[in-house]
């Protein structure tokens, strides 16, 4: 028996093993069932689903028109969970994200009436639009699972999980979001333009199914999903890896053109979405290339450039792909 104080037992090889292959066979169903109404994003879709998997939010931040509202619907349908669209504009309030007590006449009571937020997949819809007083409604709920109204605290659904989109191309009326909430989403993806193959079928599908939305059959349910979230917590990552995702942390903080690097939250969502991601290739172990796949979006976000280094245009992918090119990597065998 496991200390309680300690968290939940480890799995042992056989049991870590057995689990990540439940999981690899869990998330190419869900990839499978997205892969019907979603076209040529297999890449950030795995992201997507190694984060929910990890227990965190996603935001997507990418030009408009590449279907970022439909792979955060199809991935709520395929995974089991209750899906809200909040669209984010500069008057919505925080009790337009939360809900708020309505008083009712014939009780003489108030009755709270839940918001969208109370759901297991809440999207933001260009979250940048909204005011940073609305923007902390939702700081609250994806840090702490919860919502504070009028003295009052409600717990959110289990799980939980906000995707957010922000375009990078309009900046007028928009509010950047502040870095305490860029560093509560896991990752930060972008779906990309498709290939010219992959627009052609996506144009095609949309002539073959008229004005009839896409539904997606359900591989998933929340107590399944949650169960898959709990047992992948539980398998082992190797001493050498949880170094080696400090190191490039650490390196993120020494740059030059950098004024705020990646805190110790960044290195725990480095091993976190590596450990996720070895699980959907069904390997019970981290290796280096697991962290140098997630790096980019886990940690390109939580980099504050310096002022001359934002002027002379410089970019935090590519400092990111620097430090994970430079970084000393462990031997680490499986």
């Amino acid at each position: 028996m496991s200390d309680p104080a300690s968290g939940p037992q480890q799995f042992d090889g056989p049991a870590a093993e057995e689990t990540t292959a439940r999981i690899a066979a869990a998330g190419t169903a869900v990839l499978e069932g997205v892969g019907r109404a979603v076209i040529g994003t297999r890449a950030p879709l795995r992201l997507a689903l190694a984060a929910v998997l990890a227990g965190g939010h996603v935001l997507f931040e990418d030009m408009p028109g590449l279907g970022k509202t439909l792979v955060a619907r199809s991935l709520a349908q395929t995974l089991g969970l209750g899906f809200r669209r909040l669209q984010c504009t500069p008057d919505l309030l925080p009790s337009d994200v939360t809900g708020s007590s309505i008083f009712d006449p014939v009780e003489r009571s108030f009755d709270f009436q839940p918001g969208p937020v109370f759901t297991g997949l809440l999207l933001a819809d260009e979250i940048n639009r909204t005011s940073p007083k609305t923007q902390s409604a939702l700081l609250e709920a994806m840090a702490e699972g919860q919502v504070s109204i009028e003295g009052s605290t409600h717990r959110l659904p289990v799980p939980f999980h906000v995707f957010a989109t922000s375009n990078p191309v309009e900046f007028e009326g928009t509010y950047p979001l502040p870095e305490a909430q860029l560093d509560r989403f896991l990752v930060r993806l972008a779906l990309g333009y498709p290939t010219a193959g992959a627009e052609a079928d996506i144009v095609a599908k949309r002539l073959e199914r008229g004005l009839v939305e896409p539904v997606l059959e359900a591989v998933l349910d929340p107590l399944a999903l949650r169960t898959l979230q709990e047992d992948l917590a539980r398998v082992p990552v190797s001493a050498d890896i949880v170094a080696y995702a400090v190191r490039l942390t650490a390196a993120s903080r020494g740059l030059d053109e950098v004024q705020v690097g990646a805190s110790p939250r960044g290195s725990q969502a480095l091993v976190l979405m590596a450990r996720a991601m070895a699980a959907l290739d069904g390997r019970a172990y981290v290796v280096p290339e697991d962290l140098k796949e997630v790096a980019v979006p886990v940690l390109a976000h939580r980099l504050v450039l310096s002022p001359a280094a934002w002027a002379r245009g410089a970019d935090p992918v590519g400092l990111i792909d620097e430090i994970t090119g430079s970084v000393e990597v462990p031997a680490t065998a499986p």
